[in-house]
């Protein structure tokens, strides 16, 4: 009987990166190693395997099990507030448009027009498509009638995660099933 693991190649076997506490570093995206990168990391007693893949690496003295899932010795506080960058925004608004739910061509957008004095903050910036960030313009929402779903706001690190749960990615491995709770069928 053929696993699916044995015939994978060593670049398709990411390491998922658990916290000193179990949870893993980050949902969206997911906190994921390469394999490299994982067995350094294990050779310098930094993380502990918590599971394996059944493919292995070769070395001319020694043979392992690449690891599939690995926990942090030393737990990693996450910051409070993420930083502002252009994916975390979209993350923040769930990747649709925020004056009328659309999910292509995404943009941002000031609110308050920067040529109203309008800064890039959390609080002044939402994602917007193309075609409404045109139409917008320089204007307010409300000098464009044009109405927000939700006002902007400076998301904390906990509910990006919560919104990053609702994207789970397009592969999970069997084993990293007890620390990843999406709603969502897990590929073996």
């Amino acid at each position: 009987m053929y696993h699916p693991d044995l015939l994978r190649h060593p670049e398709g076997c990411p390491a998922l990166v658990l916290n000193a506490d179990y949870t893993p570093l980050s949902y969206y995206p997911l906190s994921l190693w390469p394999w490299q990168t994982a067995v350094k990391a294990l050779f310098l007693e930094r993380v502990d395997v918590v599971a394996c893949y059944q493919r292995e690496v070769h070395s001319p003295s020694r043979a392992m099990q690449l690891p599939s899932v690995i926990a942090l010795r030393q737990y990693v506080r996450p910051s409070e507030y993420p930083a502002f960058t252009r994916f975390n925004l979209f993350l923040r608004d769930r990747f649709q448009c925020q004056y009328c739910r659309g999910i292509a061509e995404l943009t941002f957008d000031h609110v308050l027009p920067r040529a109203q004095g309008g800064r890039t903050t959390w609080d002044n910036v939402a994602t917007a498509c193309a075609p409404c960030n045109l139409k917008k313009g320089g204007r307010t929402p409300r000098q464009a009638h044009m109405n927000l779903l939700r006002h902007p706001y400076r998301p904390t690190s906990w509910q990006l995660q919560e919104h990053g749960r609702r994207f789970p990615p397009n592969y999970l491995h069997e084993s990293w099933r007890d620390y990843l709770y999406w709603d969502v069928e897990l590929e073996a």
